[in-house]
């Protein structure tokens, strides 16, 4: 029982921990981040922190690695839902994440600020490489489903799944390009539909899935963000 006891106060602990250096990332980088900032806000001396993490980079491992964990608890069900047709697992993959970005909406705005910054590059490339090696071998059982269907007729199913997840980090960018330029961007509507429609052709061509069947965002949520 004292074992048990222990252990939820080291996760307690340790997520508090988290929860403090997973704020001061999205206000101040990763890089203007430091280990004093959670230690005064938590109270806890230098020691205590090193003993539920052994560096500033192991606390970005675990970072990371909760943030994923939050993305997946969205996206797994889908992906595993038996009842579900590949097409449509593929669909509700990006409307899924969409609709969720769609509700947290300020706050997305006010995190692209500091998450394109240069202080937080490292983070964007291990959430990136994170995100690679748990969500692509989901999207290749996917892909297989697809091909097992008949509805997809790609002759590389082992390799698409990772590029099928370059496409949507991808489309995010051009997003964050568009929502933090300086000054606002002249039909800027009408230019990211373009350029959906550009990345929806890619995808449809790379999984050989009919024209039309998949869209990376539909126009709601285009028009939300830059209607």
């Amino acid at each position: 029982m004292a074992r048990t006891v222990n252990e939820q106060e080291y996760a307690i602990k340790r997520n508090e921990i988290l929860d403090v250096a997973q704020r001061l990332v999205y206000t101040k980088g990763y890089e203007q981040m430091a280990i004093r900032d959670i230690l005064d806000e938590i109270q806890i001396s230098k020691g205590a922190f090193y003993h539920y993490f052994d560096s500033k980079p192991d606390l970005l491992e675990a970072l990371v690695d909760r943030i994923r964990q939050e993305l997946e608890k969205l996206l797994i069900p889908i992906i595993q839902d038996p009842a579900l047709p590949a097409l449509k697992k593929i669909q509700h993959f990006f409307d899924t994440s969409g609709r969720w970005k769609i509700a947290h909406k300020a706050y997305m705005l006010a995190l692209l600020q500091i998450w394109y910054n240069d202080d937080n590059a490292i983070v964007r490339q291990k959430m990136q490489a994170s995100m690679i090696r748990h969500i692509t071998p989901w999207l290749t059982h996917i892909v297989n489903q697809g091909i097992d269907e008949g509805v997809l007729s790609t002759p590389f199913p082992d390799q698409v799944g990772n590029m099928l997840l370059f496409l949507w980090q991808g489309l995010g960018q051009h997003f964050a390009e568009f929502l933090l330029a300086p000054e606002p961007t002249p039909n800027a509507l009408q230019q990211i539909e373009r350029v959906v429609a550009a990345y929806n052709y890619a995808l449809e061509r790379l999984l050989g899935a009919p024209a039309g069947s998949l869209n990376l965002a539909d126009t709601e949520i285009l028009r939300e963000w830059f209607g």
